[in-house]
């Protein structure tokens, strides 16, 4: 596969980088992700729990949080080394950092979504909320199957994802190679934090339309009318309902989440992964 080409525990460094990333962003950051999510449920912040119980939800989002990074930044990292090796691009080309983060962010949803799922229907305390979220992901298998169930809008997901990722990673890269010459300051994991919020500040503002398109699909009931809709219906829907403003429900929760998300995730990405190289370079 990609990795034949790899420098020596590149692998292992991405993974274990990825996961301490993951974990810290879900950890910290998770009341805010609680209140967006309530913004953008189809009952509306209030009936979906207001400020009540804002860390419902924390225990699946902590458990998948770990595997999810790390299997993303694994195939980020990777994918970029592959890329260029089979065509021969600069290792700093937009295009490889998008390609390489598009199908990193597929890979990444096999755990995601389920995760998602989970913590979702915790997050919006109408929902069954005696059940944990091992309860949930059970329920969904056995009441509407491994597609419609456990992976229900893994489609807009990854209609999600995929753009989110076309931005932020490209953007990311962009900064972190003009932070030297622009400030004349060396790169450290403070200022990979800087560059990362500010690309994930863009990136979510800008895609936050499809991330409600994908709470609505996610919470919605078993038998509710949003499960027989197609994605361009359920946009039609929520403009039917609320108009333009609907679909930038949670706007200020998401922007801030993910500004400071992508400051803990790349920073902390960073920091563990600079600790795994001189761990490395010591114990030679």
């Amino acid at each position: 596969m990609f990795f034949y080409n790899t420098p020596k525990n590149h692998f292992f460094n991405a993974l274990v980088a990825g996961a301490v990333a993951g974990m810290v962003v879900d950890i910290v950051l998770f009341p805010i992700d609680t209140m967006k999510t309530r913004l953008q449920s189809e009952l509306g912040f209030w009936r979906a729990g207001g400020f009540r119980g804002i860390y419902k939800g924390l225990a699946p989002a902590a458990a998948g949080s770990a595997p999810s990074a790390a299997l993303f930044f694994c195939a980020y990292e990777n994918l970029k080394i592959f890329l260029v090796g089979i065509t021969q691009s600069s290792k700093n080309s937009p295009y490889i950092h998008m390609v390489s983060a598009s199908g990193a962010e597929v890979l990444a949803c096999v755990v995601r979504v389920p995760v998602e799922i989970a913590k979702q229907r915790r997050q919006a305390l109408n929902y069954k909320q005696q059940q944990s979220g091992l309860q949930i992901l059970w329920t969904a298998y056995k009441n509407e199957g491994l597609r419609q169930g456990l992976y229900r809008g893994f489609g807009s997901t990854i209609m999600r994802e995929i753009p989110f990722s076309l931005i932020q990673f490209p953007l990311w890269e962009y900064f972190k190679l003009q932070w030297s010459p622009t400030t004349g300051l060396e790169l450290t994991p403070f200022s990979v934090a800087l560059c990362g919020a500010i690309a994930g500040g863009i990136s979510s503002g800008l895609t936050t339309p499809l991330d409600v398109i994908k709470t609505r699909v996610m919470l919605a009931e078993q038998n509710s009318l949003i499960i027989k809709l197609t994605i361009p219906q359920v946009l039609s829907s929520i403009l039917r309902e609320k108009g333009f403003k609907g679909l930038f429900a949670g706007f200020l929760p998401r922007v801030l989440w993910i500004t400071l998300g992508g400051a803990f995730f790349f920073g902390f990405y960073d920091f563990t992964s600079r600790l795994l190289v001189s761990k490395e370079a010591y114990n030679k």
